[in-house]
Protein backbone atom coordinates (compact mmCIF):
# COMPACT_ATOMS: atom_id res chain seq x y z
CA UNK A 1 0.00 0.00 0.00
CA UNK A 2 1.53 3.36 -1.20
CA UNK A 3 1.71 6.31 1.28
CA UNK A 4 -1.21 8.14 -0.92
CA UNK A 5 -3.47 4.94 0.20
CA UNK A 6 -2.73 5.01 3.51
CA UNK A 7 -3.74 8.38 4.31
CA UNK A 8 -6.61 7.91 2.32
CA UNK A 9 -7.80 4.59 4.48
CA UNK A 10 -6.40 6.67 7.81
CA UNK A 11 -9.30 9.31 6.89
CA UNK A 12 -11.91 6.61 5.53
CA UNK A 13 -11.53 4.99 8.72
CA UNK A 14 -11.74 8.60 11.20
CA UNK A 15 -14.81 9.83 9.79
CA UNK A 16 -17.27 12.12 12.42
CA UNK A 17 -20.53 10.58 12.87
CA UNK A 18 -23.57 11.16 10.48
CA UNK A 19 -25.82 13.58 11.14
CA UNK A 20 -29.21 14.54 10.65
CA UNK A 21 -30.03 17.15 8.34
CA UNK A 22 -31.66 20.36 9.97
CA UNK A 23 -34.95 21.09 9.68
CA UNK A 24 -35.03 24.16 7.38
CA UNK A 25 -39.08 24.04 8.09
CA UNK A 26 -39.20 27.18 9.76
CA UNK A 27 -38.58 29.32 6.55
CA UNK A 28 -42.41 27.59 5.50
CA UNK A 29 -44.57 31.04 5.18
CA UNK A 30 -47.37 29.32 3.74
CA UNK A 31 -48.43 32.41 2.24
CA UNK A 32 -48.70 33.68 -1.11
CA UNK A 33 -46.12 37.18 -2.21
CA UNK A 34 -47.30 39.96 -1.41
CA UNK A 35 -48.26 42.40 -4.05
CA UNK A 36 -47.91 45.39 -2.19
CA UNK A 37 -44.93 44.38 -0.77
CA UNK A 38 -42.97 43.48 -4.05
CA UNK A 39 -43.79 47.19 -5.55
CA UNK A 40 -42.41 49.34 -2.04
CA UNK A 41 -39.20 46.69 -2.24
CA UNK A 42 -38.87 47.47 -5.57
CA UNK A 43 -39.81 51.10 -5.82
CA UNK A 44 -37.34 51.53 -2.82
CA UNK A 45 -34.18 49.26 -4.84
CA UNK A 46 -34.92 52.02 -7.56
CA UNK A 47 -36.78 50.07 -9.76
CA UNK A 48 -41.00 50.81 -10.82
CA UNK A 49 -44.29 48.55 -10.90
CA UNK A 50 -47.08 48.70 -12.84
CA UNK A 51 -50.14 46.44 -11.64
CA UNK A 52 -52.11 45.82 -15.18
CA UNK A 53 -55.10 44.11 -15.85
CA UNK A 54 -54.39 43.26 -19.67
CA UNK A 55 -50.83 43.05 -21.84
CA UNK A 56 -52.19 45.98 -23.77
CA UNK A 57 -51.99 48.20 -21.29
CA UNK A 58 -48.03 47.95 -21.62
CA UNK A 59 -47.59 49.74 -24.98
CA UNK A 60 -48.90 53.26 -23.88
CA UNK A 61 -47.22 53.11 -20.41
CA UNK A 62 -44.11 52.01 -22.53
CA UNK A 63 -44.40 55.13 -25.65
CA UNK A 64 -46.44 57.59 -23.14
CA UNK A 65 -45.62 57.46 -19.64
CA UNK A 66 -42.02 56.05 -20.11
CA UNK A 67 -41.23 58.00 -23.34
CA UNK A 68 -39.17 54.74 -24.92
CA UNK A 69 -38.62 55.44 -28.49
CA UNK A 70 -34.99 53.73 -29.60
CA UNK A 71 -34.92 50.01 -30.51
CA UNK A 72 -36.92 47.96 -28.85
CA UNK A 73 -36.74 43.80 -28.06
CA UNK A 74 -40.12 42.20 -26.65
CA UNK A 75 -40.33 38.68 -25.74
CA UNK A 76 -43.36 38.55 -24.01
CA UNK A 77 -45.26 36.21 -26.33
CA UNK A 78 -48.93 37.62 -26.24
CA UNK A 79 -47.65 40.89 -26.28
CA UNK A 80 -47.95 43.57 -28.63
CA UNK A 81 -45.68 46.39 -28.84
CA UNK A 82 -45.61 49.39 -31.39
CA UNK A 83 -42.40 49.42 -33.58
CA UNK A 84 -40.92 46.34 -31.58
CA UNK A 85 -38.63 43.50 -32.77
CA UNK A 86 -40.31 40.15 -31.40
CA UNK A 87 -37.78 37.69 -32.59
CA UNK A 88 -33.76 38.23 -31.97
CA UNK A 89 -32.30 36.10 -35.46
CA UNK A 90 -28.81 37.43 -34.89
CA UNK A 91 -26.87 35.53 -32.98
CA UNK A 92 -23.94 38.14 -32.31
CA UNK A 93 -24.32 39.74 -28.85
CA UNK A 94 -22.92 43.29 -29.46
CA UNK A 95 -25.49 43.42 -31.91
CA UNK A 96 -27.55 44.53 -28.88
CA UNK A 97 -25.89 47.28 -27.87
CA UNK A 98 -28.60 49.63 -29.05
CA UNK A 99 -31.32 48.45 -27.67
CA UNK A 100 -32.77 50.76 -25.84
CA UNK A 101 -35.50 48.72 -23.94
CA UNK A 102 -35.93 44.54 -23.86
CA UNK A 103 -39.28 43.57 -22.32
CA UNK A 104 -38.77 39.52 -21.22
CA UNK A 105 -41.22 37.32 -19.49
CA UNK A 106 -40.50 36.48 -15.32
CA UNK A 107 -41.54 32.65 -14.17
CA UNK A 108 -41.63 33.91 -10.86
CA UNK A 109 -41.21 37.70 -8.09
CA UNK A 110 -40.13 37.61 -4.78
CA UNK A 111 -41.34 40.44 -2.61
CA UNK A 112 -39.19 40.05 0.18
CA UNK A 113 -36.11 41.63 -1.82
CA UNK A 114 -37.93 43.01 -5.11
CA UNK A 115 -36.35 40.08 -7.70
CA UNK A 116 -37.45 38.66 -10.79
CA UNK A 117 -36.53 35.09 -11.99
CA UNK A 118 -36.03 34.80 -15.99
CA UNK A 119 -34.78 32.10 -17.51
CA UNK A 120 -32.76 31.56 -20.95
CA UNK A 121 -36.05 30.64 -22.53
CA UNK A 122 -37.27 33.51 -21.72
CA UNK A 123 -34.48 36.05 -22.48
CA UNK A 124 -33.62 34.66 -25.94
CA UNK A 125 -29.93 35.50 -25.52
CA UNK A 126 -28.58 35.48 -22.01
CA UNK A 127 -26.73 39.26 -21.99
CA UNK A 128 -30.23 40.46 -23.28
CA UNK A 129 -31.62 42.30 -19.73
CA UNK A 130 -27.79 43.17 -18.93
CA UNK A 131 -27.08 45.34 -22.26
CA UNK A 132 -30.47 47.10 -22.74
CA UNK A 133 -30.70 50.42 -21.12
CA UNK A 134 -34.18 49.61 -19.80
CA UNK A 135 -35.58 46.68 -18.62
CA UNK A 136 -39.13 45.53 -18.41
CA UNK A 137 -40.34 42.21 -17.25
CA UNK A 138 -43.61 41.08 -16.69
CA UNK A 139 -44.50 38.79 -14.22
CA UNK A 140 -47.89 37.26 -12.90
CA UNK A 141 -49.41 38.39 -9.59
CA UNK A 142 -50.16 34.94 -9.17
CA UNK A 143 -46.24 34.05 -9.44
CA UNK A 144 -45.01 36.50 -7.07
CA UNK A 145 -43.93 34.48 -3.85
CA UNK A 146 -43.13 35.99 -0.18
CA UNK A 147 -39.56 34.81 0.15
CA UNK A 148 -36.90 33.45 -1.79
CA UNK A 149 -36.81 30.07 0.16
CA UNK A 150 -40.14 29.98 -1.07
CA UNK A 151 -38.73 31.06 -4.61
CA UNK A 152 -36.05 28.08 -4.67
CA UNK A 153 -38.75 25.63 -4.21
CA UNK A 154 -40.81 26.49 -6.81
CA UNK A 155 -37.38 26.84 -9.26
CA UNK A 156 -36.84 23.33 -7.96
CA UNK A 157 -40.13 22.16 -9.59
CA UNK A 158 -40.17 23.99 -12.70
CA UNK A 159 -38.79 22.11 -15.55
CA UNK A 160 -35.38 22.10 -16.90
CA UNK A 161 -33.67 25.13 -18.06
CA UNK A 162 -30.19 26.16 -19.33
CA UNK A 163 -29.51 29.12 -17.49
CA UNK A 164 -31.85 31.85 -14.79
CA UNK A 165 -31.07 34.99 -12.73
CA UNK A 166 -32.75 36.78 -10.26
CA UNK A 167 -32.93 39.94 -11.22
CA UNK A 168 -33.59 43.40 -9.05
CA UNK A 169 -33.38 47.13 -9.70
CA UNK A 170 -31.62 48.87 -12.37
CA UNK A 171 -27.85 47.78 -12.45
CA UNK A 172 -26.47 49.86 -9.47
CA UNK A 173 -23.13 50.53 -7.56
CA UNK A 174 -21.37 52.67 -4.95
CA UNK A 175 -17.82 51.22 -5.08
CA UNK A 176 -16.30 54.03 -6.42
CA UNK A 177 -15.84 56.62 -3.87
CA UNK A 178 -19.22 55.63 -2.23
CA UNK A 179 -20.96 57.58 -4.74
CA UNK A 180 -24.19 55.85 -6.00
CA UNK A 181 -24.01 55.08 -9.84
CA UNK A 182 -27.28 53.80 -11.51
CA UNK A 183 -26.53 51.66 -14.79
CA UNK A 184 -23.39 51.54 -14.18
CA UNK A 185 -23.02 47.62 -15.56
CA UNK A 186 -26.56 47.20 -16.93
CA UNK A 187 -30.04 48.88 -17.09
CA UNK A 188 -30.65 52.35 -15.83
CA UNK A 189 -34.18 51.92 -15.13
CA UNK A 190 -35.53 48.47 -14.13
CA UNK A 191 -39.70 48.15 -14.80
CA UNK A 192 -42.13 45.05 -13.79
CA UNK A 193 -45.45 45.16 -14.71
CA UNK A 194 -47.79 42.48 -12.92
CA UNK A 195 -50.42 40.87 -14.48
CA UNK A 196 -53.36 40.51 -12.63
Amino acid sequence: MSSREKILAAVAQNQPAKLQLPDVNLFETGTEGSLENFIKVLSAIGGKAYSINDLSEIDSIITDDIGIRGRVVNLVEGLNLTNAEEIITDTVVHHLHNVEMAVVKASLGVAENGAVWVTEENMNQRVLPFICQHLAVVVHQKDLVPTMHDAYKQIDQMPGYNYGSFIAGPSKTADIEQSLVIGAHGPRSMIVFVLK
